[in-house]
C-alpha cells in the first residue's frame, strides 16, 4: 500500500507540475482544501476514485495512468498545450489587431486605404506562430508553418507590386518548398 501511496502521489504531483497549477489552484477546481492536495502528492492519504476520476479528466489521461508507475515519464499536458495555443492565439490576434489600427490610422489621417496591410498580415502572423512553436518546442506543425510563411510572403511580393507583373516570382516557391521538405525530413 505504501508504494501505491507513493507512486499516485508522483504522478499527481508530476501532472499537476506539468499543467502549471499550484497547489491551491488545483483544489480549487476539484473543490478540496489546498491541504488535502499536499496530503496526496506526500503520499500521506490517497484521494477517492472519484476525485482520482475528475483528475485523469482534468489531465487528460487515464485512471491506469495515475496509479501506474511505467507511463509517469511520458504523461501529456494538456493544460499546458492549450495555454500555449491560447498565447500563440493571442499574440496572433494582437498582430490583426495593430494592422487594423494602422489601417484605420491610414484611413482618417491620409484618406488612403492600405488593404495590403492586412496581406502582409498573414505572414506576420505566421512569424509569431513560428516563434512560439520554436520557443515551446513544438515540432509538429513546424513544416506546415514554414511552407505557409514561405509561400505568403511570395504571393505578398507579387500583390505589393503588382503593376511589375512579377508573377514569375512565385516559381522561386517550388525549390524552396522542396528544400524546407528535405530539411525537415533531414531534421525528423
Amino acid at each position: 500500500m505504501d508504494n501505491l501511496n507513493y507512486i499516485v502521489s508522483k504522478n499527481l504531483s508530476d501532472l499537476r507540475k506539468k499543467n502549471g497549477f499550484t497547489q491551491a489552484e488545483l483544489a480549487e477546481k476539484l473543490n478540496y482544501s489546498d491541504k488535502a492536495v499536499s496530503k496526496w502528492e506526500k503520499g500521506e492519504s490517497l484521494p477517492g476514485v472519484e476525485v482520482l476520476y475528475k483528475l485523469s479528466k482534468l489531465y487528460g489521461v487515464s485512471l491506469d495512468y495515475i496509479v501506474g508507475e511505467e507511463t509517469a515519464k511520458t504523461a501529456p499536458a494538456p493544460t499546458a498545450r492549450r495555454k500555449y495555443n491560447i498565447i500563440t492565439l493571442l499574440s496572433v490576434l494582437a498582430v490583426w489587431l495593430l494592422v487594423t489600427v494602422i489601417y484605420i490610422f491610414c484611413d482618417i489621417i491620409a484618406g488612403v486605404k492600405p488593404w495590403l496591410a492586412f496581406c502582409w498580415a498573414v505572414p506576420a502572423s505566421l512569424v509569431v506562430t513560428l516563434v512560439f512553436d520554436v520557443i515551446w518546442h513544438r515540432k509538429k506543425l513546424f513544416f506546415l508553418v514554414v511552407s505557409l510563411l514561405m509561400w505568403s510572403l511570395l504571393l505578398c511580393f507579387c500583390l505589393q507590386f503588382l503593376n511589375y507583373n512579377i508573377w514569375m516570382i512565385l516559381g522561386i516557391g517550388v525549390p524552396l518548398q522542396a528544400g524546407a521538405l528535405l530539411w525537415w525530413r533531414l531534421v525528423k
